[in-house]
């Protein structure tokens, strides 16, 4: 959200600037008298500037996965892109819509601003609409009463740091139309049970013993919502990864 004021403050005032020298400078010169600095540069980089902030702003944005929450699904040091305009239209930093378009669906991955601490971008999976009764008991879900189906594909191993490997089982759970895989690890975990209120969306990691969700901090509201998770278009560890499409 930094970013984004920087961006925005930056493309309105250099957009301003070439706003007053059209309609009061443009008049009075001379072909052997040259712009100001600030008006050549502002004239220079506002198209840039405008170019970037249209697209940041309503089309794609490029985040980065800080963390292994999103396992196997998304791995640390992704770049991925988010399709802003799946759930409407916002205004940048005050994040208020202005075209509606969609709503997050079940089994999405989807980019929100933290509910702690708005300034935070977080990536999870979208479990619980509005109106959702959720429980997660014994590590099986349930959603409104029904448990959701999920089958064993194999062991799953990761580094943890440069010393430690972790390992987990790998299923394949069916949210929606697909499937798509997470983690479960042999660890102690509370039971939970959540109405989803109107309005907002329970949202947990596919590393589901590895991640700082709804679980422990509540509810994503709909005000919050960034975008859609899309694709993974950079990895420098794992090349083989980018053009991977985030199911």
């Amino acid at each position: 959200m930094i970013f984004a004021a920087i961006l925005m403050t930056v493309t309105f005032l250099t957009g301003l600037i070439c706003l007053f020298d059209l309609v009061f400078l443009k008049s009075k010169k001379t072909p052997s008298k040259k712009d100001h600095v600030i008006i050549e540069y502002a004239k220079s980089f506002f198209p840039i500037l405008l170019l970037v902030f249209v697209i940041r702003t309503f089309i794609i944005e490029p985040f980065k996965i800080p963390s292994g929450s999103m396992m196997p699904t998304l791995i640390a040091g992704d770049f991925i892109a988010v399709n802003k305009f799946s759930y409407g239209l916002r205004l940048p930093v005050f994040n208020i819509q202005l075209i509606p378009i969609g709503l997050p669906k079940r089994g999405e991955v989807f980019v929100f601003h933290y509910p702690e601490d708005p300034s935070i971008d977080y990536i999870k999976r979208v479990v619980g609409l509005p109106g959702d009764e959720i429980r997660y008991e014994d590590k099986q879900l349930y959603i409104n009463g029904k448990l959701v189906d999920k089958t064993l594909k194999g062991d799953y191993l990761y580094n943890i740091n440069d010393y430690q490997i972790a390992k987990a089982r790998e299923y394949t759970e069916t949210l929606g139309d697909q499937g798509h895989s997470i983690l479960i690890h042999d660890l102690a975990d509370n039971n939970y049970k959540f109405s989803v209120p109107v309005g907002h969306y329970l949202a947990m990691g596919d590393n589901r013993d590895n991640s700082s969700d709804s679980r422990v901090w509540g509810f994503v509201p709909e005000e919050y919502l960034v975008g859609k998770a899309w694709v993974i278009w950079l990895n420098f560890s794992e090349p083989s990864r980018i053009g991977n499409l985030i199911k």
